[in-house]
């Protein structure tokens, strides 16, 4: 057994974060609450601004936008509709295999239209790969480092997409 096919090898999704930024609360945060609910499936979160903006008027602790967590299988049903709808380069993946992506328009998912009323919002989509055993390093208790070889390389991380997902990742280097 080969050690590329190792069951303890093979990256997996643990979590994709979608946020949607809006910089104010009020209607515009509704609306944007209620696309990601219905883009994802999943209640929203409110975020809130960690420190005061003058130049866009926001203060500490004002919400500006709203995020979905995704995990299991919800998160990857969303890759399958989410991925399709951008390109996806190399440079979009950091040292640890983790990689981001923008929608510009979320009236490019299926179950979205135009709406004048509302406009148009983008989201960005933020996905973190692990290979199992990443939890010692999280644990409360005896928590270790994971080794450099178990480590989840850019490399491994886009092989893993373009496999799993059927997506082309451009190489940017």
């Amino acid at each position: 057994m080969s050690e590329s096919s190792h069951e303890m090898r093979e990256p997996q999704i643990e979590k994709v974060v979608v946020h949607m930024g809006v910089g104010e609360g009020g209607r515009e945060l509704a609306n944007a609450e209620e696309i990601l609910e219905e883009i994802a499936g999943q209640e929203a979160v409110r975020t809130t601004a960690s420190r005061a903006a003058t130049q866009f008027g926001a203060r500490t602790g004002d919400p500006i936008g709203a995020k979905v967590t995704l995990r299991g299988e919800a998160a990857e049903e969303f890759l399958e509709t989410a991925l399709p709808l951008t390109d996806l380069s190399t440079r979009q993946f950091d040292e640890t295999g983790n990689f981001s992506f923008g929608v510009e328009e979320h009236t490019a998912f299926p179950s979205q239209e135009y709406d004048p009323q509302i406009g148009i919002y983008g989201l960005d989509v933020t996905v973190n790969l692990v290979r199992p055993g990443y939890r010692v390093t999280k644990r409360d208790r005896a928590s270790q480092s994971i080794p450099n070889r178990h480590r989840l390389t850019p490399a491994d991380a886009t092989a893993f997409v373009e496999d799993a997902f059927d997506v082309d990742v451009e190489d940017t280097a």
